[in-house]
């Protein structure tokens, strides 16, 4: 694993690279991604059975061999076992109650000239989930995805899932009857993303919004379609990034740190230490503990391509690192860390202590998952309730209000030289030039 230290003379050209992380993932696959969509919006049902016989290993026959039939879904969630059904009605609740708390209400303020102004909340018509497949299933993104929606009030839910072989994940299955989804099809990548923004002819609507995680494809596909639906964010690969002093367990350490790197070989684990004997035992025992897990391929390629340790030469120094890169997850592993908590302004996720590992943010929490990555948590948020909302002003002007403020609204067209938007406003009062 890289290991790095902010005295060291090359530094900042290491740490550069670390900034510029998903830059340099989304133009390496651009192209390849441009071609994908384009030939879903020009060939349709055609190039997505196409796609799905090339990247998934399997041959659909037709459209109507992509969608997933609802009894399957009851039918697996019926076969779980109670252990596995009790943790997921937990995490559902969980998830459901935060997400509630986040629901924005319709206001109207009421002046007193008479004036009514306020703003209106709708939900989306019709929204598009995409959750990750291939080298891991991801339930948990069902609920983190669909729960939001179902609370926003969207009356059509859409799921797009890569079935590898044809086969989809049973908990997955699950997950989608307890959260009563209606419509779900087998395909993924950037495929999805195409169908859902530009529909299949009269064989499947296009959304208003996608939303979801995935690989850099997925991320590039939603960067690509954005303006023909809206999109939650520009979630690309997975990753940590740890805040640690030596009060913190090396093991914990490892632990989060190889818990990232097991999503994906792009995935991103970084630790930031004042201890450089911390960072010493940290990397000898990813290198102990790597060999024994499954994953272990996936795991090596992304610790040691795309992770690093960072001693700096104070907990300030280790914040302002943190800032800079702007982490999907960030925890805290400090021996005060709400004292530092201020002074976090970048980070999707925040966890706090030593007692909260960033997989309990991934299942149980409460708060969701999906969350910016590659440095867009310095302008994107946590997907969220309002992502499946949107707003409207409310303006309601009596014959008061706009004696009162139409002559100086005339003022301001006329100093733009837009004529008949003053004489829209002063006909109303009898002095249209």
């Amino acid at each position: 694993m890289l290991l790095l230290n902010t005295q060291h003379r090359d530094f900042s050209l290491q740490f550069d690279k670390i900034l510029k992380r998903a830059r340099l993932d989304i133009q390496g696959v651009e192209g390849i991604v441009k071609g994908i969509l384009d030939s879903i919006r020009i060939d349709g049902d055609k190039a997505l059975l196409e796609h799905i016989l090339k990247f998934d290993d399997w041959n659909p026959q037709s459209f109507e061999d992509l969608k997933i039939p609802e009894d399957s879904m009851q039918q697996a969630y019926e076969k779980l076992d109670d252990k596995l059904r009790d943790a997921l009605q937990e995490a559902h609740r969980r998830i459901f109650a935060f997400h509630q708390k986040q629901k924005p209400k319709t206001w109207l303020d009421f002046e007193e000239n008479g004036t009514i102004l306020g703003q209106k909340i709708t939900p989306l018509d019709r929204v598009g989930l995409y959750i990750p497949g291939g080298k891991a299933a991801y339930p948990s993104s069902l609920l983190m995805n669909a729960i939001p929606a179902l609370v926003a009030g969207v009356k059509e839910i859409v799921v797009c899932t890569p079935a590898l072989h044809n086969e989809i994940n049973p908990l997955l299955l699950a997950a989608m009857y307890l959260c009563g989804i209606k419509e779900a099809y087998k395909v993924g990548g950037a495929s999805a993303v195409g169908m859902m923004a530009y529909g299949i002819g009269d064989r499947f609507k296009k959304v208003d919004m996608i939303s979801g995680p995935g690989n850099i494809y997925v991320a590039t596909a939603k960067k690509c379609v954005f303006g023909e639906v809206n999109v939650d964010m520009i979630a690309g690969p997975s990753e940590i990034g740890i805040i640690a002093d030596c009060s913190a367990r090396a093991d914990y350490i490892t632990w989060d740190l190889l818990s990232q790197a097991e999503h994906d070989e792009m995935a991103s684990s970084i630790l930031i230490t004042t201890s450089a004997e911390l960072a010493s035992e940290v990397s000898q025992r990813i290198n102990e503990f790597l060999p024994k897990l499954p994953r272990r391929e996936i795991i090596a390629k992304s610790i040691y391509n795309r992770g690093a340790i960072i001693v700096t030469q104070s907990l300030e120094e280790s914040i302002q690192l943190s800032n800079a890169i702007a982490p999907e997850h960030l925890e805290l592993l400090l021996n005060n860390p709400l004292e530092v908590l201020p002074q976090i302004k970048h980070a999707g996720a925040i966890f706090i202590g030593e007692n909260t590992p960033e997989p309990i943010g991934d299942y149980i929490a409460g708060p969701n998952h999906t969350l910016p990555t590659g440095g867009s948590a310095k302008f994107f948020s946590p997907l969220s309730t309002e992502h499946f909302m949107k707003k409207s002003s409310v303006i309601a002007f009596s014959k008061m209000a706009i004696d009162e403020l139409g002559e100086k609204c005339g003022i301001l067209a006329r100093a733009e030289g837009l004529d008949a938007h003053k004489n829209s406003v002063l006909i109303r009062l009898n002095k249209k030039d």
